[in-house]
């Protein structure tokens, strides 16, 4: 049998952008059938945007690697659109572009050396307007602009046809100037401050919207109440409304909206009143929310004032989160490297770098059923099925059954082999929770399922036909004695491509092409997208009564500090803007997503009964 390796030299394809005006083509055989089904990603806050940014790499590779004449076979496939997720457009110079459909929202200055303007379409931000508005003295304060680190160098050099040269004017040729890839890698393992120092993708200029006046640092930015009034005030709300426009209106038909939102502090105020503006003026386009979390939002707090502020946050802002949503997935735990998620990786839970790029595989992952070519009922693919729309995913999590919309996401990364000792525990039993405070070993007859494996290993280390994933999958369910009520399977033969500027967070038990060893690598314990080149993944998010502890806890703590009698939170609640009859109502929401999950809680009929 014949298997399908990547190359072993990958360096050009891995330091390189897609180029923006390669459009990958339709298929003749989809010409005149295709009915565009767009999907709309949104990016609130730093650390949504920091996986974002993981997010849009891994997108950029596969693209790079489908044109790739050298590139891996199974990325070529024509049976994943990414027209789903990309826009095509063109410069005022006639130029045409591929860029990501994405508003991401962040503070002023998170872009670091980046401009908010992108690179692709030249237009001066700062040259002076020739609308005179004031007579008076006028002053101006301009900061030094920030240095690129050298991944972002090495993007810039290359695009200008230079030779990548250590600092952007770098001197005379010579080997000890030229900038190597293990010099970028070990620059981005110490040094990524902005979401833009590992970003090698092209925006669009109305893709990045920064704050004007929000000059913050994250940690000040920590709580619901200090975001109430940012989308309001100004014309921020307008002109963050006209930006999202921009993108609806050249679509065909939007299948739904992508958000990830940063719901640790006070974007997520910011985002909820997005998010009601969105609900009123695309009522019929469902909305897929992850409600991310860093590892700095799970810092141990000094007091007890600081503790009642976080609980009462935590539920204010889910309450409000999933009341413009379909479907809402927590994502982030405490200790990333700590859990069963992170056996074959090497994470360091301070680094937003490192703990985003797992979140961001998970969610490449989850996103490709979204773009499957969908099939008719007799016809087959040999490198995809499961097709299935973000409306369908919402209907099968949160539309059947007890009709719960809190899923939770769950990943094995890489997963283990479809045959071999790794695979003693069915693939299934390897996925791992990302979602905090979930129950484990929960058996419910009511779950429903959505699973996605893409890159799957099957017999001789070959990449596994779709059809030997779905006989695994299927025969793993048949011998659990208990499975849950409904699975839906998605398949896709292409792995997930590892860039460059992917943090080195592989263990020494993962293989070039990510099959798990049975002793480790000789060498450093943490292995990078210079050893890794592509890994096998498996994702799933389900609808499970073990989400109940995380819903307790926030109703519990909700109860505690801001309905009680004599709570200490009732004041704090007041000035973040809500009245008695709001505060009864976050509580009902959350009640009421107990009681769906459990109808015998009793905290929700101690929340009733008050």
């Amino acid at each position: 049998m014949k298997c399908n390796l990547r190359p072993q030299s990958n360096a050009t394809i891995k330091n390189k952008r897609f180029p923006s005006s390669s459009i990958p083509a339709i298929p003749s055989s989809l010409v005149g059938k295709i009915i565009m089904r767009e999907i709309v990603t949104v990016q609130v806050g730093g650390f949504a945007n920091f996986i974002g940014s993981h997010f849009w790499n891994f997108q950029d590779e596969t693209l790079g690697l489908a044109a790739d004449p050298y590139g891996y076979p199974l990325f070529k496939t024509k049976s994943l659109n990414m027209d789903v997720l990309y826009r095509t457009g063109e410069t005022h110079q006639g130029t045409l572009t591929y860029t990501p459909r994405l508003l991401s929202i962040d503070f002023q200055g998170s872009l670091g050396s980046v401009s908010s303007k992108g690179t692709l379409y030249n237009e001066d931000s700062n040259a002076p307007s020739e609308v005179v508005t004031w007579v008076g003295n006028v002053s101006s304060h301009a900061s030094e602009p920030r240095k690129k680190n050298l991944f972002l160098q090495s993007l810039y050099q290359e695009e200008q046809g230079a030779p990548l040269m250590n600092g952007i004017n770098g001197g005379a040729k010579d080997s000890q100037n030229e900038i190597q890839d293990t010099d970028i890698v070990s620059c981005l393992d110490t040094g990524v401050q902005f979401w833009t120092d590992f970003s090698k993708v092209h925006y669009h200029p109305q893709s990045l919207y920064e704050i004007n006046g929000l000059w913050m640092d994250a940690q000040e930015f920590d709580n619901y109440g200090i975001g109430q009034d940012v989308f309001t005030e100004n014309i921020r709300g307008e002109e963050i409304c006209d930006r999202l426009r921009f993108f609806i209106e050249e679509c065909d038909h939007v299948q739904g909206f992508q958000f990830i939102v940063d719901d640790s502090g006070g974007f997520s105020p910011l985002a909820a009143d997005f998010l009601e503006s969105v609900s009123d003026e695309y009522t019929n386009t469902p909305v897929l929310l992850y409600a991310v979390r860093g590892p700095s939002s799970h810092m141990n707090l000094s007091s007890r004032k600081q503790k009642v502020v976080r609980d009462l946050h935590d539920a204010v802002s889910f309450s409000r989160l999933s009341s413009f949503c379909k479907l809402i997935v927590p994502v982030g735990l405490p200790f990333l490297s700590r859990s069963k998620a992170s056996t074959f990786l090497n994470v360091k839970d301070e680094s937003p770098y490192h703990c985003s790029a797992v979140y961001a595989a998970a969610l490449h992952s989850t996103s490709l059923p979204f773009r499957m070519e969908a099939l008719g009922p007799t016809a087959d693919s040999s490198d995809v099925c499961g097709a299935v729309d973000v409306n369908g995913v919402v209907q099968m999590l949160a539309g059947q059954s007890r009709q719960n919309m809190v899923a939770i996401l769950d990943v094995a990364m890489p997963s283990p082999s479809l045959t071999g000792r790794q695979n003693e525990q069915s693939l299934p039993s390897n996925l791992h929770t990302l979602t905090p405070e979930v129950a484990e070993d929960v058996d419910d007859l009511q779950a429903v399922e959505s699973i996605i494996v893409h890159g799957a290993i099957g017999s001789g280390g070959c990449t596994a036909s779709v059809s030997e994933v779905k006989n695994a999958i299927h025969g793993a369910y048949a011998s659990e004695t208990s499975r849950p009520m409904f699975c839906h399977l998605s398949v896709a033969r292409c792995p997930l491509p590892i860039p460059l500027p992917f943090p080195s967070i592989f263990g020494n038990l993962v293989g070039q092409h990510g099959e798990l060893l049975g002793s480790p690598i000789l060498g450093p314990a943490s292995r990078g997208s210079l050893d890794v080149h592509s890994i096998p993944m498996a994702a799933r998010m389900r609808s499970s009564s073990a989400i109940l502890p995380f819903l307790e806890n926030r109703l519990r703590n909700f109860h505690k500090f801001g309905i009680e009698r004599g709570c200490p939170g009732t004041e704090l609640l007041r000035s973040w803007g809500f009245g008695k009859d709001e505060v009864e109502d976050i509580g009902e929401t959350l009640s009421k997503m107990v009681r769906i999950v459990n109808p015998q809680s009793e905290i929700s009929s101690d929340s009733d009964s008050d």
